[in-house]
């Protein structure tokens, strides 16, 4: 039966009554337009394809909330953290102490770090990738 057979039943109008429902778990849910594209190779597909099925979730929806919770975090540490009292005071002191020379760190930070050492050995065609 079409809603026009409900509005003309037995050729007399009808009121229509119109019933919507809304679903308290899409509250603040966006649609999610946007896509990100990633390349990976055979090892690390099989990881992430393992590690979603053990947490029993889809491969793109285990890869996003990972990859969501490790963004948290970082941007968590950037910009929030709680101390006490007596944590604070400590930090505010280590603050207000003039910078002071460490020794061996202009070295260490100058030398070669063990990602230059794997970029000099790429060939020359993917060092761009």
């Amino acid at each position: 039966m079409t809603t026009a057979d409900l509005a003309q039943g037995n050729g007399h109008p009808k009121t229509m009554i119109e019933l919507g429902a809304q679903c308290a778990y899409n509250d603040g849910v966006s649609s999610k337009d946007e896509r990100l594209h990633l390349r990976v190779d055979p090892q690390q597909k099989a990881l992430l394809e393992a590690a979603s099925r053990a947490a029993g979730d889809t491969l793109s929806g285990f890869v996003l909330r990972v990859a969501s919770e490790a963004a948290a975090d970082v941007l968590a540490d950037r910009h929030m953290f709680i101390l006490d009292e007596q944590a604070w005071q400590v930090f505010d002191q280590a603050l207000s102490r003039p910078a002071a020379e460490v020794p061996g760190l202009r070295e260490l930070l100058a030398a070669p770090t063990v990602l230059d050492q794997v970029a000099a050995k790429r060939p020359v065609d993917q060092a761009g990738q």
